[in-house]
């Protein structure tokens, strides 16, 4: 173990962000996952298994981080809940304006799912 190693603080963020944020749903996760105290069902899994707290820690971000979209995946069903909501509310009002959206914020979400799976083509 060395003493270079890094620090961080959990903090809680519940953002503002503006409405036309591209990032809006992502920060939205965040917010919400921001409620939630990660450390108590990491610090009972280290007394049972005798895995220090830290090491669980770093094992969860490093295999989050390195699941690249996948990880994001794993948040839950409310990303996938959104892509549906999207598709169906431009069915039900029907027009290409509408799709065009829905294809806008499907675009968006995926650019997330995506995040660190290859260089962006711009």
């Amino acid at each position: 173990m060395s003493d270079n190693e890094p620090l961080v603080r959990l903090e809680r963020w519940f953002g503002p962000w503006p409405d036309n944020d591209p990032d809006a749903n992502f920060k939205s996760d965040v917010a919400l996952y921001s409620r939630l105290d990660p450390l108590s069902t990491l610090q009972t899994l280290s007394r049972n298994t005798g895995i220090p707290l830290g090491a669980l820690c770093r094992y969860v971000l490093a295999r989050w981080a390195a699941g690249g979209s996948e990880g994001l995946l794993e948040l839950g069903p409310s990303t996938v809940g959104r892509m549906w909501q999207a598709c169906e509310a431009a069915e039900a009002e029907g027009s290409d304006t509408a799709r065009l959206r829905a294809y806008e914020q499907l675009r968006q979400m995926l650019s997330w799912l995506r995040a660190g799976m290859e260089p962006e083509q711009r």
